[in-house]
């Protein structure tokens, strides 16, 4: 909102739309620039000038009732009339809307999507809360959108498992400890591959049996796939995740001869060394492979029969992947082929790259068994979350939900307060962290923000909600400097989440709820929010329970919970 409004002051003295205007708006650096900031290097070729001597002469020029100007080097300052504006921005926040900018689109997001009959590690926590986080953000920005957990259950690592399985299961021990026991199998046998050159061919003979319809293949990939999903069921219960689909590659089977048929009847299918490619000379990539030597299908056949349904049958008009770096070529592959298809939508698939997640310095492999199990971080998590609660507030009430809450949401916001992009080096101790940049930092603000009201409402006067717009108009000229900062961040919730909903990013967000923290903490410190004057204390309440909602809305979004009490 103060966008806009800046923007509508300068259109009489710039010679720029409205929107286009707020489009070149900025924060000053400091508060004691202003509150807004036109850099006028654009305006140098219309207006002639040097942006400084533009800066000046706009400034000099410009005249409003509620709002100054001043010019700095190149940039125009404006400083907002804190009494007219704060009353204004406090019940627009109060109505906690946003731009509807995804009404009418169908989006798409493939997350998580692990592998069956693997264990759910600390490394798969990035694709399913980004993929989450996503899903949350686009619903609120107006979206039509579908979570699809898009699970790795086929593909020659079955041949690996089953003839692993073969060769040394153990019935007893996969009862007792089905996923543990599969892991096992599966990490013997890249061991012993290593000096038996019979395994490999044996594994690709198992993935053809599989894929031809063998009674037994069946029957053990069938047990695989179920008790992997009771084990990935558990993990998303804790993480509060769900999905609107759970479709897994083996899904798309009957789906891929028509992908090989339309490739064929394109032309687009040549031979290289006995296996089918598509050739990307051309987009300056290598082939993408389609059908192996021994006519099996492959990760690029699956992924095409998939967006090709997405699009047909889902409807979707963007389809989303929250994948792995590593992947990055194998989409740009598949997302070229579908260009070459004729598939006049393949530009609006977008591949979501995340960076590797490590665990205290060390990079985990499922080939040599090196993982570290999501469900013991997070019940080691929520253990140290505990024994801080004992130690800081042992007569809390439900100190084992809040506990749970807390353990889980420092390990969800350690990982969204990261760029996407960025590697992510997990470190439990610091995640914890009640005074850094954590998680825990941020549920904390809001129980003191719900204090805060607590104690408000118990006086005479009642809570923040009693006062009306007349009242928060003349008082917000009394909330402080702090507080005016807080107010004003606050209404950038809008603007945040679009340019978060823009990018793919959650850890938007994430620094936001971080800066509100900041700031409104900055607020408790310098100003006395429950004061004696009734207009003053209902105004700094009022600011109290709006930072409230925004840090619990903000982190609700990134799939955490903010307990009112801790």
């Amino acid at each position: 909102m103060l966008y806009q409004w800046a923007a509508n002051a300068l259109n009489n003295y710039v010679p720029l739309e409205a929107d286009d205007i707020s489009g070149l708006l900025e924060i000053p650096p400091s508060p004691e620039m202003g509150d807004m900031a036109l850099p006028c290097f654009v305006l140098a070729k219309s207006f002639r000038k040097a942006p400084q001597e533009i800066a000046r002469s706009i400034a000099e020029a410009f005249s409003h009732p509620h709002m100054t100007a001043a010019a700095a080097g190149p940039y125009v300052n404006l400083t907002f009339d804190r009494e007219h504006y704060g009353g204004m921005m406090m019940d627009e926040l109060a109505q906690e809307k946003v731009p509807q900018t995804g009404k009418g689109i169908k989006a798409v997001i493939d997350m998580s999507s692990p592998n069956i009959a693997k264990p759910f590690g600390i490394g798969h926590l990035r694709s399913t809360m980004i993929g989450a986080a996503l899903y949350n953000m686009h619903k609120l920005a107006g979206y039509d959108v579908v979570s699809v957990n898009h699970l790795g259950d086929w593909g020659t690592q079955f041949g690996k498992q089953i003839a692993a399985y073969k060769r040394w299961g153990n019935d007893d021990l996969l009862a007792a400890d089905p996923i543990g026991e599969s892991l096992k199998l599966y990490v013997r046998f890249h061991e012993e591959a290593e000096h038996d050159d019979t395994l490999e061919p044996e594994a690709r003979e198992w993935f053809r049996k599989l894929e031809e319809g063998d009674e037994e293949a069946r029957a053990l990939w069938t047990y695989f796939v179920n008790v992997s999903m009771k084990e990935f069921d558990r993990m998303y219960g804790r993480l509060n995740v769900r999905f609107d689909y759970t479709l897994g590659e083996s899904f798309y089977n009957d789906k891929m001869p028509a992908v090989v048929k339309a490739l064929k009847e394109k032309g687009l299918l040549v031979e290289s060394d006995g296996a089918l490619v598509v050739r990307l000379d051309d987009e300056g990539m290598p082939p993408c492979l389609i059908l192996k030597k021994d006519g099996t299908t492959i990760y690029p056949t699956r992924d095409l029969a998939t967006a090709i349904y997405r699009h047909d049958v889902m409807k979707a008009d963007r389809i989303l992947y929250v994948v792995g770096n590593e992947q990055r070529l194998h989409f740009q592959q598949v997302f070229a082929v579908l260009g070459k298809m004729g598939m006049d939508w393949a530009d609006r698939c977008t591949h979501l790259p995340f960076g590797l997640m490590k665990f205290e310095g060390k990079k985990m492999s499922t080939r040599r068994g090196k993982i570290v199990k999501l469900e013991d971080v997070m019940d080691e998590a929520v253990e140290r979350a505990l024994a801080i609660i004992n130690e800081k507030n042992p007569g809390l009430e439900q100190k084992e939900r809040v506990a749970e809450a807390v353990g889980i949401g420092a390990i969800i916001f350690g990982d969204l307060k990261n760029h996407r992009l960025n590697e992510v080096d997990f470190s439990l101790e610091d995640a914890l962290n009640f005074d850094g940049e954590t998680g825990p930092y941020v549920q904390y603000t809001y129980a003191r923000t719900q204090s805060v009201l607590a104690k408000g409402a118990a006086g005479k006067d009642g809570a923040a909600d009693d006062a009306g717009t007349g009242e928060y108009t003349a008082a917000a000229a009394h909330l402080g400097d702090s507080g005016w900062e807080l107010l004003k961040l606050l209404t950038r919730f809008p603007e945040q989440l679009e340019r978060g909903v823009r990018s793919g990013e959650p850890s938007v967000l994430a620094r936001y709820a971080l800066d509100v923290a900041q700031s409104f903490n900055q607020f408790y410190n310098k100003e006395r929010i429950v004061t004696d004057e009734t207009s003053v204390r209902k105004a700094r309440l009022r600011l109290t329970q709006l930072a409230g909602r925004t840090i619990a809305r903000t982190m609700g979004l990134l799939g955490i919970q903010t307990p009112e009490r801790m």
